[in-house]
């Protein structure tokens, strides 16, 4: 009788502890410090991540929409200051984001971002 009690509460814990949590965030999402020291965060929209700066001179303002592709991440980002749009892709690892943004896929410029 106790064996069972155990078995239905491991059960109970599986069905409603594990399973009710939905699925683990992808490692893209969250605030992260950019090269520049400002807050973005990244977080769905849709299908894809959007990328919303937080803090500094263009706060609140989207520059980037990446959707995943395997265990990176491919898009469009927005270098505010400019205002381009160039072909962007993230890929993490760890605490960083590596972010590279790419002009016809030839000319690259790429910056890591910590997270906070």
């Amino acid at each position: 009788m106790k064996r069972i009690s155990i078995l239905a509460a491991a059960f109970s814990f599986f069905a409603f502890g594990i399973a009710g949590t939905g699925h683990a965030a992808e490692a893209i999402e969250g605030n992260w410090k950019t090269a520049s020291g400002e807050t973005a965060e990244i977080g769905k929209c849709g299908g894809a991540f959007c990328v919303t700066l937080k803090t500094g001179k263009h706060a609140g303002r989207q520059i980037g929409k990446l959707s995943p592709k395997g265990s990176d991440y491919t898009g469009e980002i927005t270098d505010p200051e400019a205002d381009k749009t160039y072909s962007g892709s993230g890929s993490v690892s760890g605490n960083s984001l590596k972010m590279k943004g790419c002009v016809m896929k030839i000319l690259c410029k790429s910056q890591t971002w910590t997270r906070l």
